[in-house]
C-alpha cells in the first residue's frame, strides 16, 4: 500500500513536469501544498468525478490560483475527465489547463481564480449559499443540502483587502461549513514576506470570530488530518487551518526560496528533486498503483447514490419542497413567470408614474421577487439609497439563515465577489447594490463575473452628476462607459419605470453573464409609448419620436437625458424640423440585434447624429461618427444641487436645442 507522502509526490511530479514543459508557471505552491491536498482529497472531500456537478458535493476552491497545477493534478489523479494530454498542454492555447484555473474549462473547477483573495470571497459566497439553502429545504429527518466549502489561500490572498472584507462578514454570519486552509510558506514574488507582511494571522481571524487552528505542520499528514477533523466538528464558526509549509518542498536547491515560486525549476533541478523524493518515474509517468490509490470514482458514486436515495425519500415526503428545490437548482423559471412579467409591465404602463429609476427598480424587485424565491439581494450599507430591499426581505444573520437579504456593510468588493460565489453554487439569482461610483471598488469582481459568464445583477444607483451636492467624489462620469467596454457585461440605463421593469426582466432572464443596472437618484418622467415601442425596449434601442423615415437628425439618449431629448425634439419638430429620438437603455443588447432592425433605428443615410448622456462622451462616437456630436461630461463633476450641476455642464433643454440648431446650420454650409 502506498504511503501518503508517496501519493503527495505524484502531485509534485506532475506539477514540476508540467511547468517545465510549458516553460512557464508556478511549481512552488503545489509542491509545498501537496501533503495538505492529499489528505483533504483522499480522506475528507465529498465529491464524484463522474458527476462534477452533483448538487451536494463539497466545493474546493484554490484562491491562490497561480498554483493551478495542484488542482489540475488532483483532478487528473482522482478520476475527472482531465486526461494526461491536458496536463502536458498546461498553459497552452485552448487547453483545459490554462495558467490559472478557469471556470468552464476543466471539470471540477468551481470558479476562476488568479486575482488573489477573490477565490476566498467566492468560497464565502458558496458557503453562504449552502447555509441558506439548507435552512430553506432541509428537514430534521432529511438533510438534502449538507456539504462543506474548502478554500486554499496563500500569503498573497491574505494581503489583499478583499480577504479582510469577506472573512469579516463570514465570521459575523457564522458560516460553520467554510474551511480555509492557509498555506503559510512566507514567500511571495519579492521574496521573504517578513519585510511587508508581519501581522498575526491567527489573532486576526480570531477577531473575525473564526475557529483557528494554529501551527500545523503542513507536511505532516496526521497533523493535517486532526486539524481538518477539528474544523468539521465546529459548525458554528468558519475555520482557518494555519499550515506551515516549505514552498517547492523536495527541491534541494530551490525549496523555501522565491526562485521556486513563479518559474520552472529547470531540468537539472528536477532530476535532483526526483532523487530527493525517491520518484523514479519518467516525466508524466504515473504508475497504475498510484491511479488506483487516488481513484475517487467508486466512493464518489457511493456517496452520490446514497444522496439520490435520500432525495427520493424527500420527494415522497415533501413533494412541493422537492419540486421547488429542483426548479431552483436547474435554473428554471416558475410556470407563471411570463404572466408575472406581463402583468407587472402592464400595470407600470397604466400607472404612468414619474419617479426615480432607483425607486422603479425597487418596485420591480417587489413584483418579481414574490415569485422568485431564489432572488437573494443586499446592499453595501446603502439599502435606504439603493432601494434593494422589498416587503418580503428577510435579513440573513447568524441566528437566521433562512433569509433572502444580506447587509454587506461597507464592503463593495467582497459583496460582488461573494455574490459571484453564490451564483456559482447554483440555486440563486444574486443581486447587490451600491452607488455607481463605488463600482470602482468592486471592479475586479465584476470583471470576474463577466469572464466566467455567470449571472450576477449589480444595482448601481446615483448614476451621474444628478447625484448633486455630494460632488465629484460621488458623481459617476466615466463608469457607465467603462462598464460598457467590459466584454460580456450587459448594461442597462433606463429612462423611466417602464424601461426599468424590462431591464430587470432582462437581468433576471440572462443566465450567461452579469448585468449592471444604472439608476437615477432624481425623479424621471413617465414616457408614453405605442405597443410597438414597448415591444422594442427589449431590443436595447428603439425609436421614441419618429420624425419621418428620413430624419434630418437623430438624438440618441439614455436614462435621465431621454426626457430632455424628447422635449427638445418635440419643440423643434413643431418648428418644421425633422428630429428622431432614440432611447438606448442597453447599447450591448442593441448591438446584438439583426442588422435590419438596427438600420430602422439608426439608418446609415442619416449622419446627423447627436448622442447625449451625463457622462464621458467617447463611447458614443461609435454611433455618432466623427461628423456627429456627443454631448456629456468629459471632466469630473461639481458639488451643487443637481439642477445647477446640469446647467453648469450645459445639459439642459435650452442648451441642447441651441446646440442642435447650430449643428444643423453648420451641416448646411
Amino acid at each position: 500500500m502506498l504511503e501518503k507522502h508517496n501519493l503527495a509526490n505524484a502531485i509534485r511530479a506532475l506539477s514540476m513536469d508540467a511547468v517545465q514543459r510549458a516553460n512557464s508557471g508556478h511549481p512552488g505552491a503545489p509542491m509545498g501544498m501537496a501533503d495538505i491536498a492529499e489528505v483533504l482529497w483522499n480522506d475528507f472531500l465529498k465529491h464524484n468525478p463522474n458527476n462534477p456537478n452533483w448538487d451536494n458535493r463539497d466545493r474546493f476552491v484554490m484562491s491562490n490560483g497561480h498554483g493551478s497545477m495542484l488542482i489540475y493534478a488532483l483532478l487528473h489523479l482522482s478520476g475527472y475527465d482531465l486526461p494526461m494530454e491536458e496536463i502536458k498542454n498546461f498553459r497552452q492555447l485552448h487547453s483545459k489547463t490554462p495558467g490559472h484555473p478557469e471556470y468552464g474549462y476543466a471539470p471540477g473547477i468551481e470558479t476562476t481564480t488568479g486575482p488573489l483573495g477573490q477565490g476566498l470571497a467566492n468560497a464565502v459566497g458558496m458557503a453562504l449559499a449552502e447555509s441558506v439553502l439548507s435552512a430553506k429545504f432541509n428537514r430534521d429527518d432529511l438533510d438534502i443540502i449538507n456539504h462543506h466549502t474548502y478554500v486554499t489561500v496563500g500569503d498573497g490572498c491574505l494581503m489583499e483587502g478583499v480577504s479582510h472584507e469577506s472573512c469579516s462578514l463570514a465570521g459575523t454570519l457564522g458560516l460553520g461549513k467554510l474551511v480555509a486552509i492557509y498555506d503559510s510558506n512566507q514567500i511571495s514574488i519579492d521574496g521573504d514576506v517578513a519585510g511587508w507582511f508581519t501581522e498575526d494571522i491567527p489573532k486576526r481571524f480570531e477577531s473575525y470570530g473564526w475557529h483557528v487552528v494554529r501551527d500545523i505542520d503542513g507536511h505532516n499528514p496526521k497533523e493535517i488530518k486532526r486539524a481538518l477533523e477539528s474544523a468539521i466538528k465546529n459548525t458554528s464558526q468558519p475555520s482557518i487551518l494555519c499550515c506551515n509549509t516549505v514552498i517547492g518542498w523536495g527541491s534541494p536547491n530551490k525549496a523555501g526560496k522565491e526562485s521556486s515560486h513563479g518559474a520552472p525549476l529547470g531540468d537539472e533541478e528536477i532530476q535532483l528533486t526526483r532523487k530527493e523524493l525517491g520518484w523514479e518515474h519518467e516525466p508524466f509517468d504515473i504508475p497504475d498503483e498510484y491511479y488506483a490509490a487516488w481513484d475517487a470514482k467508486p466512493n464518489g458514486e457511493k456517496l452520490e447514490s446514497a444522496w439520490q436515495k435520500k432525495l427520493l425519500s424527500y420527494e415522497k415526503k415533501y413533494p412541493e419542497l422537492a419540486a421547488e428545490y429542483k426548479r431552483r437548482m436547474q435554473n428554471e423559471f416558475p410556470s407563471n413567470w411570463s404572466d408575472v412579467v406581463d402583468r407587472y409591465l402592464n400595470s407600470t404602463v397604466e400607472k404612468a408614474e414619474s419617479l426615480a429609476t432607483r425607486k422603479a427598480s425597487q418596485n420591480a424587485i417587489e413584483a418579481y421577487a414574490k415569485h422568485l424565491p431564489e432572488m437573494i439581494g443586499g446592499s453595501a450599507d446603502l439599502t435606504g439609497s439603493n432601494l434593494t430591499n422589498w416587503s418580503g426581505s428577510i435579513m440573513i444573520d447568524r441566528k437566521n439563515k433562512d433569509g433572502n437579504y444580506i447587509s454587506y456593510g461597507v464592503r463593495e468588493f467582497a459583496m460582488a465577489a461573494i455574490n459571484n460565489g453564490i451564483s456559482l453554487h447554483k440555486g440563486f439569482i444574486p443581486y447587490s447594490g451600491t452607488f455607481l461610483m463605488f463600482s470602482e471598488y468592486a471592479r475586479n469582481a465584476l470583471r470576474m463575473a463577466a469572464l466566467m459568464k455567470i449571472q450576477n445583477i449589480f444595482v448601481f444607483t446615483h448614476d451621474s452628476i444628478g447625484l448633486g451636492e455630494d460632488g465629484p467624489t460621488h458623481q459617476a462620469v466615466e463608469q457607465a462607459s467603462t462598464l460598457r467596454l467590459m466584454p460580456n457585461m450587459s448594461l442597462w440605463r433606463p429612462c423611466d419605470a417602464v424601461e426599468s421593469a424590462i431591464a430587470w426582466q432582462a437581468a433576471i432572464e440572462r443566465d450567461n453573464g452579469p448585468t449592471s443596472l444604472l439608476l437615477s437618484r432624481q425623479n424621471l418622467a413617465h414616457l408614453k409609448r405605442t405597443e410597438s415601442q414597448l415591444q422594442n425596449i427589449k431590443r436595447g434601442g428603439y425609436t421614441l419620436i419618429e420624425g419621418s423615415q428620413k430624419p434630418e437628425a437623430i438624438i440618441i439618449a439614455t436614462g435621465s437625458e431621454v426626457e430632455m431629448a424628447l422635449n427638445v425634439a418635440t419643440r423643434l419638430n413643431a418648428n418644421n424640423k425633422n428630429i428622431r429620438v432614440v432611447s438606448m437603455p442597453s447599447a450591448d443588447v442593441f448591438d446584438a440585434q439583426e442588422e435590419g432592425y438596427k438600420e430602422t433605428v439608426l439608418p446609415f443615410s442619416c449622419r446627423n447624429r447627436i448622442a447625449i448622456e451625463a457622462g464621458v462622451t467617447d463611447y458614443w462616437k461609435k454611433y455618432t461618427g466623427l461628423d456627429g456630436l456627443a454631448l456629456g461630461v468629459d471632466t469630473f463633476g461639481e458639488s451643487a444641487p443637481a439642477k445647477k450641476v446640469f446647467e453648469h455642464f450645459g445639459l439642459t433643454e435650452n442648451s441642447l436645442e441651441k446646440t442642435i440648431i447650430n449643428f444643423l446650420e453648420q451641416k448646411k454650409k
